[in-house]
């Protein structure tokens, strides 16, 4: 396999998770341990960004979230870590979604005091679809919260997957003394308000140890062993590979903000977790230890630095080697492209990088060329296929406020659709444009954003609408027969795919019924 050694040095992942539950300190403590940052505090506070922020921010700042996907580069233990911190706020999931197209696997945090929330299902589900391998961190363990047990089936039950505990939590809350690791056979102590260091680790061999007892107390050593045995009778050894499958999840317990059991699942997920995998196309499998260069574009940032109105399409890189100066084949405009500037962000000595190997997320400059999905290639027509588009939960009408602006307003939508900001639809029946987004602070930066880098001035009206649904029939006259009954209801996406726009729950039920030769589907792939 070429470049054999780089690829293998390398592991891409994401950290996911509902607002609030860790996700943002749980990146702060990777970057630590990388050495990529050197003061606790520099995620939260953006001193880690290297470029301006845009003007558009400024709304999102206000509310205080992340709001998009971070991209941040660094090394632990001869490993090159490519790690994506994707925004909690359910109105930017559909940033997380695609996001999740990029890496190899995933850090799922759980909050211990409110369990899974609905985020976590929809994000989740993401995962499940692509078997993506997920790692599961109960976090804020002391802090009181749910039983270790009931939130262990309560994930399993609500994300559908088996769950494999690789560290055991000693009680919770004010009573949390630790955690000890089933399958290193040591005990790490927990000391509130204080900072975890290699001195907190005690070695048990057997947990029938006395000194199990003067450690933690009769109690509570009684308590652990009754637990381990129980979870080793239920879950033996964990299987590699049933994880690398996505049919099991490693879980670790701790408290990510007192830097507690993270190395432990640090020290495992660069053990077990993968490095880059093949990838599918429309054509074949494309396998990181290929000689040419390919690569897709899953998110683009427009306005990184307002001043040069700039954006920056970000791509992964699934095979061969990329190199600055060199070009490569845009597959879907046909053309022949090139990158003086090609990034990589944080912990690397350079911002411009002159080279970039599977696994790696690396910034190209755009003057428009790129939508998400696209696929560069060293000369092959193919395109990367199972980038999900999601039904969006708000529809709201686009309606000018300045007809003398049309063709900027054209312009802008396209241009900001083509960025994920929100999804386009055209009712037929009429030149309607109906927005979609998962939340209404996505309406908010849209108009904000149509009018300062565009100069066109909009309001939205919000539609009726429950859910947008794609349909594909075999019969095609019977899809052509709805769509022309249904014509206030129904419409096309941006690529021209059929849509039927429902106004509730039961009248989407309804026409599913009624309609079995036509399938309705709540996501759509960006390229089939």
């Amino acid at each position: 396999m070429k470049f054999e050694k780089e690829i293998n040095r390398r592991k891409t992942f994401a950290i996911i998770s509902h607002p609030d539950a860790g996700k943002t300190t749980l990146t702060e403590k990777f970057l630590l341990f990388g050495g990529a940052i050197q003061t606790a505090g520099a995620v939260k506070s953006n001193k880690i960004k290297k470029h301006a922020t845009s003007d558009f921010m400024e709304i999102e700042r206000q509310r205080g979230i992340s709001v998009a996907t971070s991209v941040m580069t660094f090394e632990y233990k001869n490993h090159l870590i490519n790690l994506l911190d994707t925004p909690g706020h359910k109105d930017f999931s559909e940033d997380t979604y695609r996001t999740l197209t990029a890496v190899d696997s995933v850090i799922l945090v759980v909050d211990s005091v409110n369990g899974v929330e609905e985020q976590t299902r929809r994000l989740m589900e993401v995962c499940t679809m692509r078997a993506t391998p997920v790692i599961v961190f109960i976090n804020k363990m002391d802090r009181d919260g749910k039983n270790r047990f009931d939130i262990l089936e309560e994930i399993e039950k609500e994300l559908k997957i088996t769950l494999h505990p690789m560290t055991w939590p000693i009680n919770s809350g004010k009573d949390f003394k630790g955690v000890y690791d089933i399958h290193k056979k040591n005990l790490r102590l927990f000391t509130a308000n204080t900072k975890a260091n290699d001195e907190d680790f005690v070695a048990i061999s057997n947990l029938q140890e006395d000194k199990l007892d003067k450690i933690i107390g009769e109690k509570d050593a009684n308590q652990l062993r009754e637990d381990v045995e129980l979870i080793e009778g239920v879950y033996g050894q964990v299987n590699d590979n049933e994880y690398l499958k996505g049919k099991i999840a490693p879980v670790f317990f701790g408290s990510a903000i007192n830097n507690f059991g993270v190395q432990e699942m640090l020290d495992t997920f660069i053990s077990i977790a993968p490095t880059p995998l093949c990838r599918k196309t429309n054509t074949r499998e494309v396998c990181p230890g290929e000689e040419k260069f390919s690569g897709f574009i899953f998110k683009i940032h427009a306005n990184l630095d307002p001043k040069h109105r700039d954006r920056i399409a970000f791509m992964r890189v699934c095979s061969g080697k990329f190199e600055r100066n060199k070009y490569y084949h845009h597959v879907r405009i046909d053309k022949d492209v090139r990158f003086s500037n090609p990034y990589a962000f944080l912990a690397r000595s350079k911002d411009v990088i002159e080279d970039a190997y599977p696994g790696d997320v690396i910034g190209l400059f755009d003057t428009g060329n790129f939508k998400i999905g696209d696929t560069l290639s060293e000369g092959e027509n193919f395109y990367y296929i199972g980038i999900p588009t999601f039904s969006p939960e708000i529809f709201k009408e686009l309606v000018n406020k300045d007809p003398m602006k049309t063709k900027q307003l054209e312009k802008g939508i396209q241009q900001l659709t083509d960025e994920g900001v929100a999804q386009l639809f055209t009712q037929f029946g009429g030149n309607r444009k109906i927005i979609g987004c998962v939340g209404e602070l996505q309406f908010e930066v849209i108009q904000y954003r149509l009018l300062h880098e565009y100069g066109a001035a909009c309001e939205f009206r919000h539609l009726p609408f429950y859910k947008a649904c794609w349909l594909t029939s075999k019969d095609e006259k019977k899809l052509e027969e709805f769509l022309r009954f249904k014509q206030q209801n129904s419409g096309e996406d941006k690529d021209g795919n059929p849509i039927y726009l429902a106004q509730s729950e039961w009248f989407l039920n309804t026409e599913i019924t009624n309609n079995p030769d036509i399938e309705f589907h709540f996501s759509s792939e960006i390229n089939k």
